[in-house]
Formats: C-alpha cells, sequence, structure tokens
C-alpha cells in the first residue's frame, strides 16, 4: 500500500520539521517546504494527500497559496495551521478550501496529526470543501 503523502507548508523550520518527523513516524510520506513559493512549485510538480498550510510567510502567503491551489484545482486537501487567530482569516481560509484552521500557539502537535488521521480516511467533497 502506498504511503499518504502531505506537504508541509510553514516558514518556521523547527515546526516544520517536527511535523515532519512525527508524519513520519505516523506513516506517511511527508514533505516539508518553507515559503508559499515552494509550496505551489511542490504542488505542480506532485500530487499531495493533504497540505499543511501556514499562512503568514515569505515570498507568498498561505492565501495566495489557497488562491492558487483553487484556480488551478489541484487535489488534495488543505489544513490551516497559523497564529493568526482572528475568526476573520479562519472564515477567509475555510471559503477559500481549507477544510480546517488551526491555531498553532493553541494547538498541540499531537492533535494535528490525530485530525490528519481522521480527514484522510473521509473523502473531500469539492462541492463544500468539507470531510
Amino acid at each position: 500500500m502506498t504511503k499518504q503523502k502531505i506537504l508541509v507548508v510553514d516558514d518556521e523550520k523547527p515546526l516544520a520539521m517536527a511535523l515532519k518527523l512525527k508524519l513520519t513516524n505516523s506513516g506517511y510520506n511527508v514533505k516539508a517546504v518553507f515559503n508559499g513559493k515552494e509550496a505551489i512549485d511542490s504542488l505542480e510538480k506532485e500530487v499531495f494527500d493533504l497540505i499543511l498550510l501556514d499562512l503568514v510567510m515569505p515570498q507568498m502567503d498561505g492565501f495566495q497559496v489557497l488562491e492558487e491551489f483553487s484556480k488551478k484545482e489541484m487535489p488534495g486537501k488543505i489544513v490551516v495551521t497559523s497564529n493568526l487567530s482572528q475568526e476573520e482569516d479562519e472564515q477567509k481560509a475555510k471559503s477559500m478550501g481549507a477544510i480546517h484552521y488551526f491555531v498553532k500557539s493553541d494547538t498541540p502537535l499531537a492533535e494535528i496529526v490525530k485530525f490528519i488521521g481522521k480527514a484522510l480516511q473521509k473523502p473531500l467533497s469539492k462541492k463544500t470543501w468539507t470531510i
């Protein structure tokens, strides 16, 4: 059985690498990139089952990545992990296709990994962008 692929997109390298390690240890094939441009480049070359996406990054922010992802109709589920805790940011991300929104400072990594396990078991409804 092929391992499910996850793309971690976060400019906080220690956090990105910690997520990569936890997810790899949970049985996923994980790639980490550190800005939005690298994310789009990776998404144009490879198909990922799930993308963990930060919003505040250099070169291209997470909202721009969400926009490109949607415009190009790329496959996969997007889960936002951000320190932006305003409800408006969460609603905007979800309206742009994110299936869930975690505030990094309030969420243990184990909770994110557990959510990903559940999210990858459910089919994505493109019509509603929910799981």
